[in-house]
C-alpha cells in the first residue's frame, strides 16, 4: 500500500523520519511502524517470530552503532564540528541563537556519549566499530536483496536511512563513508532502494558514488 510505501521511504530523513497522514505528522520509526501498524500494515508480516527477534537485534545493532557512530563525528570530531555541524545545525536561526543552539547541542551529545562509554573513544575506534558493525550487516545480507524474503522490512528502512545519510553527507573527511563502501553488497543495496523507492531519482544516476 502506498501507506507502507510512505513509510519506508520516510526514513531517509535519517535521525528523525516522518510521514504526512491527512493532518497527522508522525515522527520517528517506532511511532511510525506502529502507526501503521494500527492502519493493518506491517512491513514485518511475512516474518516468523524467529526471524521478527533476529531483526530486532540487527536494529539494536544499526541504533547502537551506525547512529553513535554519526553522532560522534557530527558533534565529536572537532574539524567537523568546527568547519560543518554548527553552521549546518544553526543556519535555520539568527544570530546568537544559531550559536546558542548548536553548543547546546553538541553539549547534549557528548553527555549522552559519556553516559554510553563513547566519551573517550578515538575516531579510528568508532571507524572499527562501524566496520564491525557493516560487516555484520554485509554478511545477513548475502546476495539477497533485501535482508528477510525479496520484500523490504522494517530493518531494511532503518539501514538504508543510516547508510544513505553516511554516504551522501559531505564531511570533513572520507573515512566513515569509506567504511560503507567497502562492503559492495550494502552500497547496491542502498542504489536499489534509491532507485526503487524514488522515482524521481530512479529516472536518473544514483546519487551514491562508489568511489
Amino acid at each position: 500500500s502506498s501507506l507502507v510505501a510512505r513509510a519506508f521511504v520516510s526514513q531517509l530523513a535519517g535521525k528523525v523520519p516522518f510521514i504526512h497522514v491527512g493532518n497527522q505528522v508522525v515522527s520517528e520509526l517506532g511511532p511510525i511502524v506502529q502507526f501503521v501498524k494500527a492502519k493493518g500494515h506491517s512491513l514485518s508480516d511475512g516474518l516468523d517470530e524467529v526471524q521478527k527477534a533476529e531483526m530486532k537485534a540487527y536494529m539494536e545493532l544499526v541504533n547502537n552503532m551506525l547512529l553513535t557512530a554519526e553522532l560522534y563525528l557530527q558533534w565529536c570530531d572537532e574539524a567537523t564540528v568546527g568547519e560543518i555541524t554548527h553552521a549546518r545545525y544553526g543556519s535555520p536561526y539568527p544570530w546568537p541563537l544559531n550559536h546558542i543552539l548548536a553548543y547546546q547541542k553538541q553539549w547534549e551529545v557528548k553527555r549522552k556519549m559519556k553516559a554510553i562509554g563513547w566519551g573517550n573513544k578515538t575516531l579510528d575506534q568508532v571507524l572499527e566499530d562501524v566496520d564491525q558493525c557493516c560487516q555484520a550487516l554485509s554478511q545477513r545480507l548475502g546476495t539477497q536483496p533485501y535482508f528477510f524474503n525479496k520484500q523490504p522490512t522494517e530493518l531494511d528502512a532503518l539501514v538504508f536511512g543510516h547508510l544513505y545519510t553516511i554516504l551522501t553527507t559531505q564531511l570533513t573527511n572520507d573515512e566513515l563513508c569509506e567504511k560503507v563502501k567497502n562492503y559492495s553488497n550494502l552500497l547496491a543495496f542502498c542504489r536499489r532502494i534509491e532507485q526503487h523507492y524514488f522515482e524521481d531519482r530512479g529516472k536518473g544516476s544514483s546519487s551514491i558514488r562508489s568511489s
